[in-house]
């Protein structure tokens, strides 16, 4: 090794900047989620039945639709946060990219859909 001390050695080889960002992310989509499911769970739970026709009209609600789109984002951003990290961590290979590619075109293309399919229905679908 050279001279100098043990922080001089590893002096510019520390973080990218981006991990806090990252992580922020990651724990407040957690926390929206937590509480996001916590109304889901309650919500469902004061229904009166749970019959095609009653959920159908529960969802058919803005104040339902809204947190369950909200509900939607905040899981499939979360799932993309997470992935994102494993694929880092223990992708070592040329098809990394390919790979964080194909994450984000699943993550937006099935948030997408159920994003489409709660609008369908609070906008007025026949039940």
């Amino acid at each position: 090794m050279g001279s100098g001390t043990s922080i001089g050695r590893v002096r510019g080889l520390g973080s990218a900047k981006e991990g806090a960002h990252h992580w922020w992310h990651q724990r407040l989509t957690a926390g929206a989620n937590l509480f996001l499911m916590m109304w889901l769970i309650f919500s469902i739970a004061r229904l009166g039945g749970y019959d095609y026709v009653t959920v159908h009209a529960w969802l058919h609600s803005a104040w339902v639709a809204v947190p369950m789109a909200l509900l939607i984002l905040s899981v499939f951003y979360h799932f993309s946060l997470g992935l994102q990290v494993v694929i880092e961590d223990y992708a070592h290979h040329e098809g990394r990219i390919a790979l964080m590619v194909l994450l984000n075109l699943f993550t937006v293309a099935t948030a997408a859909i159920a994003i489409f399919a709660i609008l369908k229905v609070a906008f007025g679908a026949a039940a």
